[in-house]
């Protein structure tokens, strides 16, 4: 199994890098990709991150799952990602792994992904995509794994986390953490 944890500038730090943590800790090759030209990009806080990948540098079939943090301003700027969008479309129509936290449910909602599906979101952007909005920290249906919000991000990598690894596996990550 291979994740991609996508990065625009705005992103929320805690919900992209805690997800990654977590999902290396139960053994998951999982890569930071940015969307721009530059492997620095920086988050909400203006924390810089160096990426592992450029986003045009890498295929999106070499990943299992496609995650996407949220923050505001980062949210925006994954929406404009066209080949993105795309992406995330063709990826629901094969049921394949897709998850987002906090505002970054709202791309999905906006692409109709939503639609007939129990989701969480960060409040703020719980407007109405067609589905059933949950006051949950995370919610796993069929290929989505959606998440509340920053709080919610250790939920949010443990349900991902648990759609990729055997029940002993996830003990052992609990356990360590």
């Amino acid at each position: 199994m291979k994740c991609a944890v996508y990065l625009a500038d705005g992103f929320e730090p805690c919900e992209a890098m805690i997800t990654v943590d977590i999902l290396r800790r139960g053994g998951i090759e999982t890569d930071t990709v940015a969307l721009g030209d530059d492997l620095r990009v920086d988050s909400s806080q203006r924390i810089p991150v160096i990426a592992d990948k450029l986003m045009r540098d890498t295929a999106f079939e070499d990943y299992d799952i496609l995650i996407l943090p949220g923050g505001k301003k980062g949210t925006e700027n994954l929406g404009r990602c066209e080949a993105l969008k795309a992406e995330l479309l063709k990826r629901n129509e094969e049921g394949r792994l897709i998850a987002a936290i906090c505002a970054a449910p709202s791309i999905l909602g906006k692409l109709g992904i939503l639609k007939g599906r129990n989701y969480t979101c960060h409040p703020d952007f719980a407007f109405d995509y067609g589905g059933s909005y949950q006051m949950e920290l995370a919610v796993d249906d069929g290929n989505l794994i959606t998440g509340r919000g920053m709080g919610a991000t250790v939920e949010f990598a443990l349900a991902i986390l648990a759609r990729l690894v055997d029940a002993d596996k996830m003990k052992a990550v609990k356990y360590g953490m």
